[in-house]
C-alpha cells in the first residue's frame, strides 16, 4: 500500500485538522475540527476546534482498541472528548461552546474494506475499471445550505466585510450547532453520547479497488450562489484522480484567494483547513 497525506492550514490561527495513520492496524482517519462559537482557548492558546480534532485522533490511536469496530472507536473518542472538556470546565449543555469534530476512518483488509463516517468528512473509492463510488453522505450540506443562504442575503443587503457577514449570519451558525447529534441534523463527536446514534458504518469488498481517498470539506470548492455542497464529492474525487492530490488542494487555495471577503462563493471562512489521505492499493 501506498501512502501519501496532505493538508494545507487555512486562515485560522491553528489547523483545525487532524489524520490517524496507524499502517500496522491498517486503519487510517481525517478528523475535522470545528471552532467552539464561546470564546475558548487551552493552555497553549489551542481553540476548541484544534483540542476536539487532536483528543479524538489520540484515542482512536488506542491500543486498547485495536480489535474494536471502527463505529466502536468513534464512540470511545467521543467519550474521552467529554471527558477532557469537563476537566476544562465546558458546559455539555451549551452546543455552541462544545469542542466539535467530523471523522472519517477507514481499515482497510486483505478482503474488506470497513469504514465509519461522521459529519462532513468523505470517502471515496477509486476502481480499477476507472469507476468512483463516494462511500459516504455528507450529512452536513443542508445545514451549510442555510448558513450560505442567510450570508448571501446580507451580500445582497449590502454587506460586504467579513466582520460585517458573520455578525449576520452568527445565529445561523449557532443554530445549525445545536442541531448536532439531533434527529434533522448531523453526526459529530462533541462529548454528546447521542453521537453513537449517528455513526454511518459499513465495509466493501476490496476486490477490484485501486485506490481511496479520505478527505476534509477543506477540499470542497467555493460554489456561487444557490449551488449546495451535497453532491460535490464526486467532483472532488474525480480531479484529484486529474490533477494529483497536492496540486488540487492548491488549486482550490487559489480559487479562494480570489474571494477574499467570500462575497461571491458564500461560506463563512476564506478558506478552510485542507487535509487528506490517499492509499493506493494497486500492486
Amino acid at each position: 500500500m501506498r501512502i501519501t497525506v496532505e493538508t494545507i492550514q487555512g486562515v485560522g490561527t491553528w489547523n483545525e485538522d487532524a489524520v490517524v495513520r496507524e499502517e500496522r492496524l491498517g486503519l487510517f482517519g481525517v478528523l475535522d475540527g470545528a471552532t467552539s462559537l464561546a470564546p475558548y482557548r487551552g493552555p497553549g492558546g489551542e481553540t476548541g476546534g484544534y483540542l476536539a480534532a487532536r483528543h479524538a485522533a489520540e484515542a482512536c490511536r488506542s491500543d486498547e482498541l485495536a480489535g474494536a469496530s471502527l463505529d466502536e472507536l468513534l464512540t470511545f473518542a467521543n467519550a474521552r472528548l467529554r471527558t477532557a472538556m469537563a476537566e476544562a470546565g465546558i458546559s455539555p449543555d451549551v452546543p455552541e461552546a462544545l469542542w466539535s469534530a467530523c471523522a472519517a476512518f477507514v481499515r482497510v483488509g486483505p478482503t474488506w474494506i470497513e469504514y465509519a463516517q461522521l459529519g462532513d468528512c468523505m470517502i471515496a473509492v477509486y476502481y480499477e475499471d476507472g469507476t468512483i463510488r463516494i462511500l459516504t453522505h455528507d450529512q452536513l450540506a443542508h445545514v451549510d445550505d442555510r448558513t450560505k443562504a442567510v450570508w448571501l442575503q446580507g451580500v445582497q443587503a449590502g454587506l460586504r466585510t467579513k466582520a460585517e457577514l458573520w455578525d449576520h449570519t452568527k445565529g445561523q451558525i449557532i443554530a445549525g450547532r445545536a442541531l448536532a447529534n439531533r434527529r434533522g441534523g448531523y453526526g459529530s463527536l462533541n462529548g454528546d453520547p447521542a453521537c453513537a446514534d449517528f455513526v454511518e458504518t459499513g465495509r466493501i469488498s476490496t476486490s477490484n479497488v485501486a485506490a481511496l481517498l479520505l478527505f476534509t470539506d477543506g477540499l470542497y470548492m467555493p460554489k456561487p450562489p444557490g449551488e449546495s455542497d451535497k453532491d460535490s464529492a464526486i467532483e472532488i474525487a474525480a480531479l484529484v484522480r486529474e490533477k494529483g492530490l497536492r496540486p488540487y488542494m492548491e488549486w482550490v487555495a487559489e480559487l479562494e484567494e480570489t474571494d477574499p471577503d467570500c462575497t461571491r462563493f458564500p461560506r463563512v471562512k476564506k478558506s478552510d483547513d485542507k487535509t487528506a489521505i490517499w492509499l493506493s492499493l494497486a500492486p
